[in-house]
């Protein structure tokens, strides 16, 4: 009898619980389709939704992790010296996305920079070498994942190489996404004089409220003028082709920036270094010299796309009041005009993004959208491919890369804008991780970002509407349902 009652009193306990956070959830008036997932997780998974909903459910979003106030005095900080005499010449076709940006985080445009796109994870980590091996004064360098294998380790012995020489290194990883890296790996850094800071580690007893915010941005910054940004980490897999039954050859695009942009790299790696070292670095020596600036365009020449290119560097995070990225690559696609061409390994939107995407499509704006054939994970490709009949019904092509893995997150509009960076066509990205984009308003970077569209387009196959629509019952049962879920992944 003493059993009985006390498994009741334990089950009315877990149940008054459920349906308190239940109540909460609604309560919130966040978008009914988050609402309605939650909802479903709490009710249909006994117990382990709850923990679930305990790690990754709660609305944090009022809990500053990042100082904003910091990161607004950087941006203004980076900009001053430059716009001295004025604002530069802005393109009349996007001047008010690029007053969208500067108006909600500080992104601000920086004229006369020198882009290279790297294709190839080899080009990329070849490059990012040599200009390591020139650094003067200082490395800043941020992953979300570095690997403790060939890749990442030879990096991080030029690092070392670097602090021998004198040289300033402060790194950033994220924790989560190093989370099978031994601690021996940083702690070898860390003794060879490189500063290491990782980014909201996850451990108890504030595991909950930090595991669901992750910093995904990858950026390199190089004595305040040569920069990198875009899609790869540092590890083999972007390099080499990953072992198993098939050899899988992973696809990204990177981008090197030289010139004034850097600024605003500087400014969101130091930004983040604030909040993970506890440090506000503010002196102009880690901004960019004209002089220097120059100097290393001559040196490099062949290295780059265009001498005169106009870039704003956007960041993104999940306590800012807007989703600054995302709003970015909507209002872009609703101006094109002629065509808009995306990449992303991951599609899951947010119905503004699925909108967009409709509207562009069906006002005969040619729409493309690049998918890889599988994501790396199984589930991940289900929920992308829920979404594919939407866009396709409203006139949007739809591509699915057969070569390999396809990473890259890219977007190229019109032969006269374009974007690389972190951030993935999805809810996380877009809402819950720290991410960057570099938007770059250029015609000859434009021209060659559409240039590597169009050759992966032919390693692609299309996906027709008709076929599309008689996959199997049980096949279409299966994505659906993940996609109630994909507010969550």
């Amino acid at each position: 009898m003493a059993d009985v009652v006390f498994y009741s009193m334990l089950a009315a306990g877990y149940l008054f619980i459920v349906f308190t956070q239940m109540l909460v959830v609604i309560l919130e008036n966040r978008q009914p389709v988050k609402t309605v997932a939650w909802l479903m997780v709490l009710f249909f998974l006994p117990v382990f939704g709850l923990i679930i909903y305990f790690f990754f459910g709660r609305n944090r979003k009022r809990e500053h992790f990042v100082s904003r106030a910091c990161a607004l005095q950087l941006a203004r900080r980076s900009a001053v010296r430059f716009y001295q005499g004025g604002f530069p010449e802005m393109p009349e076709a996007y001047e008010s996305l690029i007053r969208l940006f500067r108006r909600q985080s500080g992104a601000f445009p920086y004229a006369d920079n020198k882009i290279g796109l790297f294709l190839s994870g080899r080009e990329m980590l070849d490059n990012l070498l040599r200009d390591i091996a020139a650094a003067r004064h200082h490395i800043h360098i941020e992953f979300y994942i570095i690997e403790d294998d060939l890749v990442g380790g030879a990096v991080c012995d030029a690092l070392l190489a670097k602090v021998a020489e004198g040289v300033s290194v402060r790194l950033i990883y994220d924790d989560v996404g190093c989370w099978n890296v031994h601690k021996s790996f940083f702690e070898k850094l860390k003794k060879g004089g490189v500063q290491v800071a990782s980014f909201l580690p996850v451990r108890f007893p504030k595991l909950t409220s930090k595991v669901d915010f992750r910093n995904h941005r990858k950026i390199v910054v190089i004595d305040g003028v040569v920069g990198y940004v875009g899609g790869m980490n540092l590890a083999n897999r972007y390099v080499y082709p990953t072992k198993g039954n098939q050899q899988v050859a992973w696809r990204d695009t990177h981008m090197r920036v030289v010139g004034n942009a850097v600024a605003g790299l500087q400014r969101a790696f130091l930004s983040d270094w604030n909040v993970a070292a506890g440090q506000t670095i503010v002196e102009d020596v880690y901004y960019p010299v004209e002089s220097e600036v120059e100097r290393i365009v001559e040196e490099d020449s062949e290295r780059g796309i265009s001498k005169n290119a106009l870039v704003q560097i956007v960041t993104s995070i999940p306590t800012a009041p807007w989703p600054d990225i995302m709003q970015g690559l909507i209002l872009t696609v609703l101006r094109a005009k002629k065509y808009c061409y995306l990449q992303t390994p991951y599609f899951m939107p947010t119905e503004r993004m699925l909108f967009a995407m409709q509207t562009a499509a069906l006002s005969g704006v040619d729409v493309r959208l690049m998918l890889p054939e599988y994501c790396d994970k199984r589930f991940l490709t289900w929920a992308s491919r829920s979404f594919l009949h939407d866009v396709m019904r409203a006139g949007v092509r739809v591509y699915l890369y057969r070569k390999g893995f396809l990473h890259a997150k890219t977007m190229v509009c019109d032969d006269d804008v374009s974007s690389c960076g972190s951030t993935n066509i999805d809810f996380r990205s877009f809402e819950r991780n720290f991410e960057v984009n570099a938007f770059v308003y250029d015609a000859d970077t434009a021209l060659q970002m559409k240039e590597a569209f169009l050759e992966d387009q032919k390693e692609c196959k299309m996906l027709n509407l008709e076929t599309w629509e008689s996959r199997s019952i049980f096949r279409r049962i299966a994505e659906s349902t993940v996609r109630l879920l994909s507010p969550l992944l």
